[in-house]
């Protein structure tokens, strides 16, 4: 049950960590020229958002790996460092990155085309490592989408 006035504080937090999910999520110094950050919906078409998602799984030989699922409250398609990984920002109960959101780093190669958008459900696992702000976030080995076939 979500108490009076306790919405608002879940926006400002929300608001805050894709301020800095925007400025950069990658970790390490990047020299990027264009920040070509989004958080305009994905290319995929609107269609109702589909309950259910594959789990993502952690190796038992990754200790330091986590898990997540939720529904994506920010996209960052373009990486800032030109890398070509894209950053999704959920809303979940693990809450890694503050409490109730995770930030997600995607490698170019494990990217989804086309990107899902806001509002649509993502499972990730992989280690939780230190974005270039100092963010905790999870390093995606394994990501699904829901509807994916």
């Amino acid at each position: 049950m979500v108490r009076r006035g306790e919405g608002k504080g879940t926006l400002l937090l929300a608001g805050a960590l894709a301020a800095v999910i925007a400025s950069g999520c990658g970790g390490g110094a990047g020299g990027a020229t264009d920040s070509g950050t989004s958080s305009q919906p994905s290319e995929r078409p609107a269609r109702p958002a589909p309950e259910t998602v594959t789990p993502s799984h952690c190796d038992p030989d990754r200790p330091a790996c986590r898990t997540t699922e939720g529904r994506i409250l920010y996209v960052e398609r373009v990486d800032p460092d030109g890398d070509g990984d894209a950053h999704f920002v959920v809303v979940d109960r693990q809450g890694i990155t503050l409490p109730g959101l995770t930030a997600i780093d995607v490698r170019k190669g494990l990217r989804p085309e086309p990107l899902p958008g806001p509002g649509e459900l993502i499972s990730a696992a992989g280690p939780v490592q230190t974005g270039s702000y100092g963010q905790s976030q999870i390093h995606a080995l394994e990501l699904h989408v829901a509807g994916e076939r």
